[in-house]
């Protein structure tokens, strides 16, 4: 008994600050939500520290990887941390700010033996798995098809030059399918990493800085995705927000898109990029397809 009231205590005093601006449900709803974040690098590790301040002490942390220099442009960890695996490396920052949370860590990333237990297990899922490999694709797909059969929402990001969306999957809806039906396991398994990010992210929001430099890359097997870290954090602190409306019950929008290079550039600069943008689209996506047809043989 006294050691629930001094952690009543606690969590009162923690979230003392957060009152005014989020509601006494969603406040009730974070304390009791396990949460589920699948990748721990630069999109989801960017929401670990947002949802553990806003109140949330039950988290399953998930990943596969461990850190290395390049992921330090971005990415939630100390150079002291390479070499270290990034879920146990989040665990340990959600324990430092509160001692009193519950993490578990699952370093073998989602599964098709874990991902229905591990999303059955929670209330939300964050979904920062990483997209530019084959088999980062085939588990967030798992990961999309486990919380569709569950009734679970999700939320997931892309970070794209200054840019980042996020998409709302409510899968709580009835007849939910993964993706909404616009990704399926066969293109997961034969189609081309770049064409499946255009499938699951509507066109109109891809900062024509992306669509350059998808141009200018589109052939190359090794090429990695450059990531800037102003774009990642934007995920942590929409992603918060976002969790704490869906767990209290309030609407939440499908599309929810912030460019820092947008909303810092001068006026002339915007309409400079917003009239090259359909040009470059156009270019960028006529180089998809004969890409896809030349991979088809």
């Amino acid at each position: 008994m006294a050691e629930d009231i001094m952690l009543r205590e606690f969590y009162q005093e923690f979230t003392e600050r957060n009152r005014g601006f989020i509601s006494d449900r969603a406040q009730d709803e974070l304390s009791r939500a396990r949460i589920l974040i699948a990748g721990c690098g630069s999109t989801g590790g960017a929401a670990v520290e947002p949802l553990t301040r806003l109140g949330v002490q039950d988290f399953i942390l998930v990943d596969v990887g461990e850190f290395e220099l390049n992921n330090l442009n971005r990415q939630h960890a100390a150079y002291t941390d390479i070499g270290r695996h990034k879920a146990e490396v989040a665990a340990r920052r959600v324990t430092e700010i509160n001692p009193h949370a519950r993490v578990e860590v699952v370093t073998d990333g989602v599964t098709e033996d874990n991902a229905q237990d591990l999303v059955g297990r929670c209330a939300v899922v964050i979904d920062g798995v990483d997209v530019t490999e084959r088999s980062g694709w085939q588990a967030k797909y798992r990961l999309h098809e486990a919380a569709a059969r569950a009734g679970r929402p999700v939320l997931t990001g892309y970070d794209m030059a200054g840019t980042q969306y996020i998409r709302f999957y409510d899968y709580r809806k009835p007849h939910a399918r993964p993706f909404d039906g616009k990704i399926t396991s066969a293109m997961v398994d034969q189609a081309m990493v770049w064409s499946l990010l255009f499938k699951a992210i509507p066109v109109r929001f891809i900062p024509v800085e992306m669509l350059d430099n998808a141009r200018a890359h589109l052939g190359e097997t090794d090429y990695s995705v450059p990531q800037l870290v102003y774009a990642s954090l934007q995920f942590g602190a929409l992603s918060a927000r976002m969790s704490a409306e869906i767990l209290a019950g309030e609407p939440v929008r499908r599309h929810v898109v912030v460019d820092v290079h947008r909303a810092t550039r001068r006026a002339a600069g915007r309409w400079s990029a917003a009239a090259r943008w359909p040009f470059t689209l156009l270019g960028g996506l006529r180089e998809l397809v004969s890409l896809a047809r030349a991979a088809r043989g």
